[in-house]
């Protein structure tokens, strides 16, 4: 608990005192390392597209390197990226555009050639099923579970970062525990089914 509270303080002392002078693109590069892939990951959890978390992280890093010095250390850093990948997720799901893109994907029912970075996420992860139901529920849902399973993100880190009360949190999180439950039963019935036959 003690080193976490240090890294924590390290993290913040780090950005929060970052003066002008700094090489920015050197602390950029350093959080790209470190970030990169939890911001390109939790993009694509929010959009369900490798192409647009693509993107997103781009702009995320763009911005980041734009407001590197306004970072206040209200947060960890890891929180901070977070919400603004949040932030630019959510905007790009509003696009009238991506939604007539969305609808001829499907229509189409098109299918990528390369395994895709669902598959590479999901093959790193414990179990495939679960995570196959996360990706189901609701945005609402799906972005609380994945902030503190996946990110590690403590609730109150969760308020800061969606401008949630904490039992609107602590409400979400139980819903999408029993939809999550109620999910991953059905599909064991359903095995259960087809073994039978």
């Amino acid at each position: 608990m003690v080193l976490l509270v240090e890294v924590i303080l390290l993290e913040r002392h780090y950005l929060h005192d970052l003066a002008p002078g700094y090489d920015r693109d050197q602390v950029l590069a350093d959080l790209m390392t470190e970030y990169g892939e939890d911001v390109w990951n939790f993009a694509y959890f929010l959009t369900r597209k490798s192409h647009a978390a693509d993107d997103i992280s781009q702009e995320v890093f763009l911005v980041v390197y734009n407001r590197l010095y306004t970072f206040r250390g209200e947060s960890t850093v890891k929180s901070w990226l977070l919400s603004i990948t949040r932030n630019k997720s959510l905007n790009y799901l509003k696009t009238a555009f991506i939604r007539k893109v969305i609808l001829v994907d499907v229509l189409t029912n098109r299918t990528e050639s390369s395994p895709s970075p669902e598959a590479v996420v999901f093959d790193r992860m414990a179990t495939k099923e679960l995570w196959d139901c996360v990706m189901r529920l609701p945005l609402k849902f799906r972005e609380v579970i994945l902030l503190h399973y996946h990110y590690g993100l403590p609730n109150k880190e969760i308020v800061l970062l969606l401008q949630i009360s904490e039992g609107t949190v602590k409400s979400r999180m139980y819903r999408a525990k029993n939809k999550l439950s109620a999910m991953l039963t059905a599909q064991q019935e359903e095995g259960k089914y087809h073994e039978g036959l």
